[in-house]
């Protein structure tokens, strides 16, 4: 797949892989050598002047558990990308995170820095690895509180914070609620309102400008695609994606809706991340609507578009209103958000 987000069935492999991990190595030694945490790599940091608090932390995480600090976490290992992007905007730099060098690839919105201990695989994290980075929270992703690698966490004395990975039925709102439960957990909630407050202004900014247009059509359709043994398949963002919904708050209607589905999707549909599937042919099922795309230079699927007279000839692609987006991690933080509002506005405004 085109952009490498995890599914609902690819955590619970995880949580398996992970708990087999675990229960084999037993009590893991902390290696003399665990990192330090470093100097934070968002460069908003370096202005950065709010506080971080210092006293016990008694939260409730987003599968509904009651997770106790005695103090804020300051050596965090995270196995999911939208926190460590979090953690970094918060100006906290993880001691160890899952697939250090594809976080690098695919998020642009937060640089991580030289040195954090790499994990594994988000979906096979390296357990061992893990704990020997010495850290006194682990934060993942996950949908219900019964994850068994919740329990294996725990078994080894360190406390487990769960963020959902998405809501389906309020999107932009749990990528704020995740972020801000970051922020909670490392003592960082000063900063994420400073963050969350700077957000709402630019969209509301950029939304404003997009008002001003005289677009010939609200609908739109965001996608993406991948080749595989030379066969091209397309991916569009539905009802409950991220992305579908910055659409919706700048303005826009999105077109590809349930019934489009039943009839030209090609694959089901995963409501947990609002992602359906399709081919070229399924695009005409969207009428005059403009299109946003992405990541074709990492998988070459444009080219194979641009190769197809159904692509060439849509009207979106005719009069010059299939766009596609620079690199943008679609399911990321208020940075990584704020690169997708950009890249919509800009797109419609010619910027």
């Amino acid at each position: 797949m085109v952009v490498p987000r995890r599914s609902p069935a690819a955590v619970g492999a995880a949580v398996f892989a992970l708990a087999l991990a675990v229960t084999g190595c037993g009590t893991t030694a902390v290696d003399a050598s665990a990192p330090e945490p470093s100097a934070p790599a968002s460069g908003s940091c370096a202005d950065d002047t709010t506080e971080t608090s210092t006293g016990p932390v008694s939260l409730v995480d987003g599968v509904g558990r009651t997770v106790e600090l005695d103090q804020p976490a300051e050596r965090i290992a995270v196995l999911e990308w939208q926190e460590v992007e979090d953690a970094l905007t918060l100006c906290v730099t993880p001691v160890a995170v899952a697939d250090p060098a594809g976080y690098s690839t695919w998020v642009s919105a937060e640089k991580l820095p030289d040195g954090v201990a790499d994990v594994g695989t988000r979906e096979e994290p390296d357990a061992t690895a893990l704990f020997a980075a010495d850290p006194d929270l682990v934060i993942i992703e996950g949908f219900s509180a019964g994850d068994e690698a919740i329990a294996q966490f725990e078994k080894q004395g360190v406390p487990v914070l769960v963020a959902r990975g998405n809501d389906p039925e309020d999107p932009l709102g749990n990528m704020k609620d995740v972020f801000s439960l970051v922020a909670e957990a490392t003592g960082r909630t000063e900063r994420a309102e400073q963050v969350l407050a700077e957000f709402d202004a630019h969209l509301a900014e950029r939304k404003a400008e997009v008002a001003d247009l005289d677009l010939p059509t609200t609908d739109f359709l965001f996608f993406d695609g991948w080749l595989q043994g030379g066969n091209l398949s397309l991916r569009p963002y539905t009802e409950g994606a991220l992305f579908t919904e910055l659409g919706k708050e700048l303005g826009l209607t999105p077109a590809w809706s349930t019934e489009v589905n039943d009839s030209h999707g090609t694959g089901g549909l995963n409501a947990e991340y609002g992602l359906a599937q399709t081919d070229v042919e399924g695009l005409t099922a969207v009428g005059d609507a403009n299109l946003f795309f992405s990541n074709g230079d990492t998988t070459g699927y444009v080219d194979a578009l641009d190769e197809s007279e159904l692509w060439t000839s849509l009207p979106a692609v005719e009069e010059g209103r299939a766009y596609e987006f620079p690199l943008v991690w679609g399911a990321g933080g208020p940075r990584s958000t704020q690169q997708a509002v950009d890249a919509f506005a800009d797109a419609l405004t010619g910027d």
